[in-house]
């Protein structure tokens, strides 16, 4: 029979997984609603935003929580983590330029829906590759993981922030 610790340890990885496809979904609905916007709809741009917002929290709660307590019990997944934490850095990088798209979009006419609708299709590229190789590369550690209590919560959920209806 396996300790408490281990069962709440196990369920590390499938809530990592949960909060991946809660990302998925809110990307999929975003650029399911590109389609159906018109182009001075604020509705898009801030759903844009608030799907970035999101996403940086979730990224900023791993690099600074999840994988520094990895990193201390699991000195031998240094290399992994770069990886990862560089895979972030590029997704930020690509979350500016909708960020930047959708903040052009509230202040003039409304959102070029075709440049934004690049940058969500690379961004969502990336963000499969990168969930896959982190669900597959840290799933385990995590599952031998104890104590979650100082980095779950911007790792896990996402509640409190915005996502307006499309």
């Amino acid at each position: 029979m396996a300790s408490h610790n281990t069962d709440r340890a196990a369920a590390l990885s499938l809530q990592l997984s949960q909060a991946h496809q809660e990302l998925r979904r809110r990307l999929n609905d975003l650029r399911a609603g590109l389609g159906r916007r018109r182009s001075n709809d604020d509705t898009l741009a801030t759903h844009c935003l608030a799907f970035c917002d999101a996403l940086t929290k979730h990224h900023e709660g791993e690099d600074d929580g999840m994988f520094a307590q990895l990193l201390r019990e699991r000195p031998d997944l240094a290399e992994t983590v770069a990886k990862l934490v560089q895979d972030h850095g590029l997704i930020a990088s690509i979350l500016t330029q909708v960020r930047e798209l959708a903040d052009r979009a509230l202040g003039a006419h409304g959102p070029d829906l075709d440049a934004i609708d690049r940058e969500l299709d690379g961004l969502a590229a990336i963000m499969e590759s990168h969930f896959r190789y982190e669900e597959r590369a840290i799933g385990e550690a995590l599952d031998d993981h104890g104590d979650d209590a100082d980095w779950a919560h911007p790792v896990f959920r996402f509640e409190g922030q915005v996502t307006p209806a499309l």
